[in-house]
């Protein structure tokens, strides 16, 4: 058994967000984590960039091909990569943290589209998207609010473009449906709205809400890895 963690999107190094409750979750249980290299966050190859949602997918599958059998982690952006990856028979469980388990046809774009503070972002001439309106301090504050300020700097460092085919490309699979899931609730999250949170938690199998922000994974990672034990039980 192995841990995969997919990262949210306009961040880069999904092992630096996971490593926190990665470290502490191998120390309770021996399970190993890897984090999937995102080609639209410009993780892998320039030529794969430009693929968006689809190359994320991909890059997915191929972790997971590399596995007997895996808990899948997916946080935010990371829940429509999964959905888009489909079925795949090495996934035991998915584990969503403020996340998305979107029907097919759906865009990232389209999932947010009902938000009623969304995060900014502004178009590049290189089919990129970015964050925009940010320094690390409003950055912090609105996603990492509840972790140290090591934690916050170390965090804005990461944040990165993204191509825009990942937000606009709909989701041609729902790797969600058919699989045990558990769904975590960031209930002081700044970032995704309570409410689309819980809409998407009634698709899981099963719900739990923590009082974090929207990544838990950094700010609490005990209480994320309690999900996890819980899990692989």
């Amino acid at each position: 058994m192995e841990l995969i963690f997919v990262h949210g999107a306009l961040v880069r190094d999904g092992q630096w967000w996971w490593q926190r409750t990665a470290d502490l979750l191998h120390e309770r249980t021996g399970i190993r984590s890897r984090a999937v290299l995102l080609p639209s966050c410009g993780e892998t190859t320039l030529d794969e960039v430009a693929g968006g949602l689809v190359a994320d997918a991909a890059a997915l599958r191929r972790e997971l091909d590399d596995v007997d059998s895996a808990i899948v982690v997916g946080h935010s952006y990371g829940g429509t990569v999964i959905a888009e990856a489909g079925h795949h028979p090495a996934v035991s469980h998915v584990l969503y943290v403020s996340s998305y388990l979107p029907d097919v046809g759906q865009s990232q774009a389209a999932i947010m589209s009902g938000e009623s503070d969304p995060v900014s972002v502004v178009g590049g001439d290189d089919g990129t998207l970015s964050a925009s309106g940010y320094d690390a301090d409003s950055f912090g504050f609105r996603f990492l609010q509840d972790a140290d300020d090591v934690a916050r700097n170390q965090a804005w460092e990461r944040v990165t473009a993204q191509a825009a085919a990942a937000f606009l490309t709909p989701t041609t699979a729902a790797g969600w449906q058919g699989v045990d899931s558990t769904y975590i609730v960031c209930a002081q999250d700044r970032s995704t709205s309570i409410g689309l949170q819980r809409f998407h938690a009634n698709r899981a199998t099963r719900s739990v809400e923590l009082p974090t922000g929207h990544h838990p994974f950094v700010s609490r990672p005990d209480l994320v890895v309690e999900q996890v034990q819980a899990l692989a039980q």
